[in-house]
């Protein structure tokens, strides 16, 4: 049975409060809040977290989910820039077209796994990582948001042997269920380790 490293038994120790609250945060996202989640999602694969949030607060500043407007120019600025802005412009605009549809599927009742499937099927733009991102932003538990941080994290915890050159659907989810059993082996909720992780390499809590 794998155990935490002392570095980061200690470093969730100093700021398991702050992961509780952040998590608790998710939980209390609006429902009017959820298709921003999603933009913000769509946004961020290749860019800066900071741009992307800077374009989510201007679309909700807009009432872009019922006004919606060509968000090209936004995306293009230097002040909110998002790489491939005209593609991720339109992703933008076909996620608020279908949004009433893709809305229906969040039911936090329902099999998480089964949510995540059924929107990466209908979003375009989201695999199993944004998709995953997106879901644990408004309150969703118990899906690994695989990204370079986490790889790098369970390498170093030995949970997996080498970061992986790609990740293929199958191969996400191998890693999805090496991350849980690494997460019961140490005794820390799945969601909690996941911002553990992402703390020790940012130095903050949010994601």
């Amino acid at each position: 049975m794998k155990s935490l490293p002392p570095d980061l038994a200690a470093l969730f120790h100093l700021r398991k409060g702050e992961i509780a609250t952040r998590l608790a945060e998710f939980a209390a996202v609006p429902r009017a809040e959820y298709f921003y989640e999603f933009c913000f999602c769509l946004c961020t694969p290749q860019s800066k977290a900071l741009h992307a949030d800077a374009v989510v607060k201007h679309l909700r500043a807009n009432d872009y989910l019922h006004r919606p407007f060509d968000a090209t120019d936004l995306l293009r600025s230097p002040d909110t820039y998002i790489r491939f802005h005209q593609t991720k412009a339109r992703r933008i605009q076909l996620l608020q077209q279908q949004w009433l549809n893709i809305d229906r599927l969040l039911d936090h009742n329902t099999d998480p796994f089964a949510v995540r499937h059924a929107i990466v099927q209908r979003i375009q733009g989201f695999g199993f990582k944004e998709a995953s991102h997106a879901l644990r932003n408004i309150g969703f538990r118990g899906l690994a948001i695989i990204d370079r941080h986490l790889l790098r994290m369970l390498v170093l915890c030995g949970a997996l042997e080498s970061i992986p050159s790609s990740l293929s659907v199958r191969r996400y989810l191998e890693i999805e269920l090496i991350f849980q059993r690494y997460a019961r082996d140490v005794h820390i909720d799945m969601d909690e380790l996941d911002l553990l992780f992402w703390s020790a390499v940012t130095g903050h809590v949010l994601k």
